[in-house]
Formats: structure tokens, sequence, C-alpha cells
């Protein structure tokens, strides 16, 4: 197994249930029954194979009902700039999804204008423009104070060991909020294609902001799309790692999230996440279990009171090689999708 070697010993623990993997053999997959026995990667001169392109035009998948996408133009462009300017229609269903100035919307209720669906109080927060404004002005540094957050370059640099089994393949950045992760992903050029995703309208806002604004960003292959951590507009077997920062506990039904995550991964893809768990002393509170949950109803967020819930999570969504990172409050796991 290979292990987080970063942290100092002293303050990190790490447990783990399995191996690390061979690489993968591609990229993208046209589909589970199509898979070439050399699939190219991206060359060393940086020009993209025409399987590349042909699998990214077949990588995007609507949210209703999983089928491939039609793009409006003959080839599309991954770009920040680019991709938000296009229209794109279901193959089966034949719905419509626009992006706008800043991002793609993949949404299950994109182009509609008078349907809308309230989300729990933990989502619809982070919707808030004050919120998004504030989150990389203060708000996501009081997780190293209150959590034992190392702070987003410690943690990109704890997860690398994670992902070095799928460098050059695409990262979804899950839960994007303002783009802490996905512009380090980006500035890294470890993967070849990082797609920017969250529900709220006002942090892709704030994340395109920050990505127009740093001059060391490359704006081709980042690409910012709003969609339901429910519901992902990816097709299936199509992605190599999916990132999750501080999510988990935000997300209405992690379970169907990680479901969700897990039907995307290719075969020995990776999934990254990092929350938060209350244990400890805390376990011994009578009735804090309930309690928990009863708030977790009303919120929408979930309160982790042991790493063994997360491990279950991650085994009962199809994934396996469950390995985790402690440091106080803070936990970084991570597991892949069986071969």
């Amino acid at each position: 197994m290979a292990h987080v070697s970063l942290p100092p010993p002293a303050a990190m623990k790490s447990s783990s249930g399995g191996g690390f993997f061979k690489p993968l053999s591609s990229i993208f997959f046209y589909s589970p029954r199509h898979r070439p026995n050399n699939p190219a990667r991206r060359t060393n001169s940086g020009v993209i194979t025409e399987y590349e392109a042909k699998a990214k035009d077949q990588m995007l998948a609507c949210p209703v009902c999983h089928d491939m996408l039609i793009w409006n133009n003959a080839h599309p462009v991954f770009s920040v700039d680019a991709t938000p300017m296009s229209a794109l229609t279901c193959t089966t269903c034949k719905k419509a999804y626009t992006g706008n100035d800043t991002h793609l919307d993949l949404t299950l209720t994109s182009g509609s204008n008078k349907y809308t669906e309230s989300m729990p109080a933990s989502s619809e927060l982070f919707r808030l423009p004050l919120i998004s404004f504030l989150y990389e002005r203060g708000w996501r540094q009081g997780f190293s104070l209150w959590g034992g957050f190392p702070g987003p370059e410690k943690e990109f640099e704890m997860m690398k060991d994670y992902l070095k089994p799928v460098i050059g393949g695409s990262i979804i950045d899950a839960s994007c909020g303002s783009g802490l992760f996905s512009r380090l992903f980006a500035k890294s050029g470890l993967f070849s294609l990082v797609v920017a995703l969250d529900f709220s309208e006002s942090m892709l806002k704030q994340c395109y902001d920050y990505i127009k604004q740093d001059d060391n960003i490359s704006k081709e292959n980042l690409v910012l799309v709003r969609a339901d951590i429910a519901r992902l507009p990816f097709a299936s077997n199509s992605i190599d790692a999916v990132h999750a920062g501080a999510a988990l506990h935000c997300w209405p039904s992690p379970s169907a999230g990680v479901a969700e995550i897990s039907r995307i991964l290719q075969p020995g893809g990776v999934f990254v996440a990092t929350t938060y768990v209350v244990d400890g002393l805390y376990s011994f509170i009578p009735f804090l279990s309930p309690l928990c949950q009863n708030i977790g109803l009303i919120s929408g967020s979930h309160i982790y009171l042991s790493e063994r819930e997360l491990k279950d999570l991650c085994s009962t969504c199809g994934l396996v090689d469950y390995t985790c990172v402690r440091n106080r409050r803070f936990i970084m796991i991570s597991a892949r999708k069986p071969n």
C-alpha cells in the first residue's frame, strides 16, 4: 500500500482496507464493451489523439436518461470560455442543455424558467452570493482552526499519492465551490481534463472569476459544469478520478452521490474526498447518533461519528481498497472502483 508521507507522523494516522493498484490503461472508454487493447494517451508533444478526442465527445451524458449528448459543434472544445457557449441535446429524450457566460448547466431543471426545486439548507446556503464571496475570504480557512484541515495546498500534496495511478487522465472536482482545488489541479498539469463541478451558480461564478484573474492557469481542458451530485451528467465508466473537498457532509444524500461517482468512474478509477469526523469522547455522549440524524433531516448535512461510517459508505456504493488519513477532526479518504 502506498502511504501518504507528507503529513508529520505525530500529527497524522492512517488506516487502510487494501493496497494500491496498477495504473489505468486508458484515459476514457467509449463504453464498457468497447475498450481498445492499447488505448492512446496524450502524446509527448501534447497533441490529443483521435481516440482521446472521440472519447471526450462521448463523455457527457444526459442527467435524465444518462444517454449520450450531441454537441451543436462537430467537435466540442473543452475550455473555460468555449464550453459554456455550447448547446447540447440528448440523443434519446431530446432534452436540450445550454450554458451561460461562466458554466454549462447540466442539471435536471436546466432550461426551465418556472419549475424549480428547493434543496436542503446545507445546499441552499452555498448558493447565496455572500457565502460564495466569503468562501476563500475566511470561510474555508476556518476549517483549519476547528477541524484540523491542513489547508488546500497541503491537502493537494497529500492526495497526489492517491491519484498517482490516474495521472494523465480526467478528474472531476465535485462540489468545487470557488474552485480552490480545480485551480490547483489545472495548474499542476497532471490531468488531461479538469471539470469544476458544483450545484451553486454563485460558487461557479466565483470559480470563473478566480480562473480568469490567474494568468498561470491554462483555460484549455478546464471546464465549469453545474450539476447535481446525485445525478451526474457523465457516461458510465468515463472518468478517471473524482475529488470532493470538504463536501461529503454537505450532500443531501452522500450514498446517492458516492453511488453516482462509482457509476461514472472507470474500472480502477479513484475517488478522493475530505470531510470531518466527530468521534473520540463525543462518541460516548448518550443519544448523539439519533440527534445527528435529526439534525441531518432538517439541515441536509451529515455528521460522521466514526471512520467506519465512511468506509461503509464507500463499500456500499461498490468501491474497494478504502484507506484514510486523520488529523484531529479532518479525514481524507480514498477508494477505487474495482477493475
